[in-house]
């Protein structure tokens, strides 16, 4: 066990050999810290908090009251193999949240990047890559093997079907079951999932030009309304525009998908 001097913990938590505490960690009453936890530096654990497994908390993290990180996959195929989970820095993850490790068979690992926002009673499951800057509103449910990338925000209640990609920069409106991909800067909502135009006030909250807003909006009525298949109009963007935005899209949609995409109504 390697805990650092200027480490916090108090006298009911329980730190299982070999575990590493970094600089400045604050560990709360009653929260278990696993053999195989290294915490960064600055980590707080607020109270009554499990973290085990594999895993890796990256610094200035915070992780609040009976969340449960690191636990093993909710997966039947799972035997036991050593698999991890990795959290990036400034990590918030709120009451009741839980986050799985990967498995053998979706590469081992499961992944959250910097900056990401993890709400009340979110579940993250095995083999799941978040990128940077993620938010996942209360009770959302992402299921195995997710790709969700930058700056995507996930609404209340919504559940994320296993395998689905999530472009960088999408929103997904509350109570949404998606089972399809999510073109990036898409605007997704109504129960079943319905892609309905672009995320344009992320955009212009992030400061994006305005040509290449409206080059996008362009290509996705060239994605809504172009001649030929989805995958044909995709093509053509691919060759005709000269947004790095557009390009994106493109790139994503022209991709490995193994869901097939939501499409412009």
């Amino acid at each position: 066990m390697t805990i650092h001097p200027t480490a916090d913990i108090h006298a009911s938590a329980i730190l299982e050999e070999g575990c590493v505490i970094g600089e400045g960690c604050v560990i709360g009453p009653f929260c278990c810290v696993g053999p195989n936890v290294v915490l960064g530096p600055k980590v707080h654990l607020k109270s009554h908090v499990v973290v085990t497994g594999h895993t890796e908390v990256g610094e200035d993290s915070v992780v609040f009251s009976f969340a449960t990180v690191g636990e093993i996959p909710q997966d039947l195929k799972f035997m036991g193999e050593e698999t991890r989970l990795i959290i990036g820095k400034r990590a918030r993850i709120r009451e009741g949240a839980t986050l799985n490790a990967g498995t053998d068979g979706g590469g081992g690992l499961t992944q959250v990047g910097d900056d990401c926002l993890i709400m009340t009673g979110a579940h993250v499951a095995h083999d799941a890559i978040l990128g940077n800057n993620v938010i996942l509103a209360n009770q959302v449910a992402v299921a195995g093997h997710c790709v969700i990338g930058d700056d995507v925000i996930i609404g209340g209640l919504s559940g994320i079907h296993q395998f689905v990609r999530i472009g960088r920069g999408a929103i997904i409106g509350a109570v949404t079951m998606v089972t399809n991909d999510v073109i990036p800067f898409g605007l997704v909502q109504s129960a079943r999932g319905e892609l309905d135009g672009l995320n344009l006030i992320g955009l212009k909250r992030r400061g994006v030009a305005r040509d290449e807003i409206t080059a996008l909006r362009a290509a996705y009525q060239s994605l809504a309304q172009g001649d030929g298949a989805f995958l044909e109009r995709a093509e053509r963007l691919a060759g005709e525009s000269d947004s790095a935005y557009v390009q994106e899209i493109a790139d994503f949609i022209l991709g490995t998908s193994g869901r097939s995409f939501l499409t412009p109504k």
